[in-house]
C-alpha cells in the first residue's frame, strides 16, 4: 500500500484571496466560513488533518487556463497539479485522464461517457464556469464521480456585458468604429436610439437575468421577463405569461437560459417573425438557443435591426483563426452583417469573475477530497458533517456512495457494528445515495477491514475512507 500523503486543509487557513476591482485597486474577499462550507468545528478545537486510506498522492489536471486563484488553493494542499492553458483533443484527454483523481475544466472540454470510462481513478470534476452540460452528469453520478461548478460568480460580468451590448446596438457603435478604423467619417443619427424608455425583454430570470433587470431599470428601461417558473419581480419588472408575449412587446430581447432539449432553437424563424420590426436580439447563454441561419435572414430583411452573439453552436477549443465556415457553415454570412456584435464567449471573462470562480470551485474540490463534503455538487446528494478534530485521534470518516436500493444501511451498519459510530448521515438523489459516517476507536487494520467489507457489497459504487 502506498503511503498516504497528508492532503488536509491546514488548520486556521483562512487566507483571503485578492479580487481586483480596477487596474489600480484591490479588495480582499471575506474569509470563507468553515462552519458552513466545511462542516465546521467546535470553537477552540483544531480540525484533524484527514488523509485517504489506500490512495497515493492526489493528482489534479487543470485545463483551459483555470485562474491562478484556484490553482494556488489546490497547490497549497500539496496535491500534484498539472496545468494546461487549452483544452485537449479527445484522444489526448483520454490518455491524460486515466491517472488523475481530479480534473478541472471550463466550457470547451467535453467529458463524455467515452472519456469518463477511461478515468479509473477519478473522484471529482470541477467545472470552473456556470454550465455543466459539457459533462455527462448521469454517467459521473453512477460511477461515484462528484461534479461541482460555480453557478453565480460571473453573473455580474455577464449582466454588464449585456448592458454594454444594448447601448452599442442602439447607437450602432460597432459599425461607426469599424468605419473610423478604415478612415471613413460617417456621422449619422438615423436609427440610433437612447435606451431610456425602451422595453427590455429578459428570457430566463435567474441570477443573471435578475441582475440585468436592476441595471436596465436604473438606466430608464422598462423590463419584462419570461421564465418557465413564476418568479418574484425585482423593482418594477413584470413577468409575462408566454415567450410570444415577450417577443411582441420588447424592443431588446436577451436570452439567459440553460442548454436543454427544450431550449434548442427556441428562437427560430417563427419567434423572429413575432418580434417587433427593428428590434434587437442578444444571446449570452448557450449557442444552440438561436437558429443562426434564421437570424441571418431576419437581419438581411430588416426585421431585426441588430444582434449580439457571445456563444455559438460550435466553438473552437483554443484561440486562433478558427471562427470560419469549417466550424460553422454560416460563419461568413454572419460576419458580413451590419450592426452585429460577435464576441468569443467572453460573458464571464473578467478578472473578478474568473478569480471568484477559481476560489469557489477549488474550495469545493478541497472540501470533497479532504472531508467528503458534497455541498454544491450538481449530481450527488448534498451531504455535510462537522470536521473531526485533534481531540478525536482514532477516528475515521467512512464515505459510501451506493445504489439507492433497500437494505443498504442495515448491511453498512453491520460492517461498522464493531465500532462506535459517533455520527452518520445519508441522503439520496434519484438512483444514487451518499452515506457518511465518523467511526471512533479504529486502527489501521480496522480501517482495512471496513474498507474491504464495504467494497464487497453489491450496492457499492465507490468507497472512501479518510483517517
Amino acid at each position: 500500500m502506498a503511503s498516504a500523503k497528508d492532503i488536509a486543509q491546514r488548520p486556521g487557513n483562512a487566507t483571503a484571496h485578492s479580487l481586483s476591482v480596477s487596474p489600480s485597486t484591490t479588495f480582499h474577499s471575506p474569509p470563507v466560513s468553515r462552519s458552513f462550507l466545511a462542516g465546521g468545528v467546535v470553537p477552540g478545537r483544531t480540525p484533524k488533518q484527514l488523509k485517504p486510506f489506500n490512495t497515493g498522492d492526489i493528482k489534479i489536471l487543470l485545463l483551459e487556463n483555470v485562474n491562478k486563484s484556484g490553482r494556488d488553493i489546490l497547490e497549497a494542499q500539496g496535491y500534484q497539479v498539472e496545468f494546461l492553458k487549452t483544452s485537449l483533443p479527445e484522444d489526448q484527454l483520454i490518455e491524460k485522464i486515466r491517472d488523475v483523481h481530479v480534473i478541472g475544466i471550463r466550457s470547451k472540454t467535453k467529458l463524455t461517457e467515452k472519456v469518463l470510462r477511461e478515468a479509473k481513478h477519478l473522484l471529482v470534476i470541477g467545472c470552473f464556469c456556470i454550465g455543466t452540460n459539457q459533462v455527462d452528469l448521469e454517467y459521473a453520478a453512477k460511477n461515484g464521480i462528484a461534479v461541482f461548478n460555480s453557478p453565480f460568480a460571473n453573473s455580474r460580468s455577464v449582466a454588464e456585458l449585456v448592458i454594454a451590448e444594448i447601448i452599442t446596438l442602439a447607437r450602432q457603435l460597432g459599425d461607426r468604429s469599424l468605419e473610423m478604423h478604415r478612415g471613413t467619417w460617417n456621422k449619422v443619427s438615423a436609427k440610433c436610439w437612447e435606451i431610456r424608455g425602451k422595453t427590455l425583454g429578459i428570457v430566463g430570470y435567474g441570477h443573471i437575468g435578475s441582475q440585468l433587470s436592476v441595471l436596465a431599470e436604473a438606466m430608464g428601461m422598462s423590463v419584462i421577463y419570461y421564465d418557465i417558473l413564476t418568479l418574484m419581480a425585482i423593482g418594477t419588472a413584470r413577468q409575462v405569461p408566454t415567450l410570444e408575449d415577450l417577443l411582441r412587446e420588447a424592443d431588446f430581447v436577451t436570452l439567459h437560459v440553460p442548454e436543454t432539449p427544450e431550449t434548442k432553437n427556441m428562437i427560430s424563424a417563427p419567434q423572429l417573425a413575432a418580434m417587433k420590426t427593428g428590434s434587437y436580439l442578444i444571446n449570452a447563454s448557450r449557442g444552440t438557443v438561436i437558429d443562426i441561419p434564421s437570424l441571418i435572414h431576419a437581419m438581411r430583411t430588416g426585421k431585426i435591426a441588430g444582434a449580439a452573439l457571445d456563444v455559438y453552436p460550435n466553438e473552437p477549443g483554443a484561440n486562433g483563426d478558427y471562427f470560419n465556415a469549417s466550424l460553422n457553415q454560416w460563419a461568413e454570412d454572419l460576419r458580413g452583417l451590419p450592426n452585429i456584435i460577435l464576441t468569443p464567449h467572453i460573458g464571464g471573462s473578467t478578472e473578478e469573475a474568473q478569480r471568484a470562480i477559481g476560489v469557489e470551485v477549488s474550495e469545493a474540490l478541497v472540501r470533497y477530497i479532504n472531508q467528503g463534503i458534497t455541498l454544491g455538487s450538481v449530481n450527488l446528494p448534498e451531504v455535510t458533517m462537522r470536521s473531526l478534530t485533534l481531540d478525536e485521534p482514532d477516528h475515521a470518516r467512512v464515505i459510501y456512495i451506493h445504489r439507492n436500493v433497500p437494505g443498504v444501511l442495515r448491511k453498512v451498519n453491520e460492517i461498522l457494528g464493531n465500532h462506535n459510530v459517533d455520527k452518520q448521515i445519508s441522503d439520496s438523489k434519484g438512483d444514487i445515495a451518499y452515506l457518511m459516517a465518523d467511526v471512533s476507536d479504529v486502527k489501521v487494520d480496522d480501517i482495512k477491514d471496513i474498507s474491504e467489507g464495504l467494497e464487497a457489497l453489491s450496492s457499492r459504487i465507490l468507497t472512501r475512507v479518510l483517517y
